[in-house]
């Protein structure tokens, strides 16, 4: 006499496998191009910022705008191409557009005053500033980029709070033992400052990128509880 086969009608659910159905991004990996290629804009800013003598706002209107512009680009473009997770990648697109408009609008206003560069300046790292980490605080322990966009974006937070503390109206002459001649404005440093920023970020990104094509694993989908689950 054969067994009696019983069936329920109904399967035991099976866990899914997919990195984006379980929040963790699938391919973190395949968005190294988009840091790298950020960082060419913004190491190039403070080359031509720290090679020519010239900090005039106007100089870093030009500048700043031209990397912004290039940047939010990159930004917008790779992200929507490479991006996995969709919040993510809206909000990453969002910070290339807004970048890239505020960048356009330097350009436009090439020859204004020190004041209409701390306003698009301030303007450009408080959004864009806030958007990166917002990315990065909702990836935080599920993806490997979210140390990335945090890191990226209080650095350009800062950048806003120097902006604002430093006085529009500085001025200090030169001299020291050496008498240097000339004068150190608020103009000088705070287009200084720019061009330390991008030397600061742009060699972090490309250290972030060369660091996400070279990654061997994927960290950050090992410590789902789906992925627990299924191993125990």
């Amino acid at each position: 006499m054969s067994p009696a086969h019983h069936d329920s009608g109904a399967s035991a659910p099976v866990a899914s496998s997919d990195p984006s159905i379980q929040g963790v991004d699938a391919s973190p990996s395949a968005y190294w191009p988009v840091p790298v290629l950020r960082a060419v804009p913004a190491l190039a800013a403070a080359a031509a910022i720290t090679f020519n003598p010239d900090h005039s706002p106007q100089v870093g209107l030009v500048t700043f705008g031209s990397a912004a512009v290039v940047g939010g680009v990159v930004l917008a473009v790779g992200s929507a191409l490479r991006l996995a997770d969709r919040s993510s990648r809206t909000i990453a697109v969002l910070q290339g557009v807004v970048g890239a408009v505020i960048g356009a609008l330097c350009l436009v206003f090439s020859h204004g005053q020190l004041p209409v560069l701390v306003a698009f300046v301030t303007a450009w790292a408080v959004l864009t500033g806030v958007l990166e980490l917002l990315t990065g605080l909702r990836r935080r322990r599920r993806s490997p980029l979210a140390r990335d966009w945090t890191t990226v974006g209080v650095l350009t937070l800062a950048l806003a709070v120097v902006f604002l503390v430093v006085p529009p109206d500085y001025s200090q002459q030169l001299g020291g033992i050496e008498q240097i001649e000339g004068e150190l404005t608020s103009s000088t440093v705070l287009v200084g400052i720019l061009g330390a920023y991008g030397a600061l970020v742009g060699v972090f990104l490309v250290i972030a990128g060369l660091s996400l094509k070279w990654q061997t694993g994927h960290p950050a989908a090992a410590d789902t509880p789906d992925d627990k689950a299924r191993t125990s």
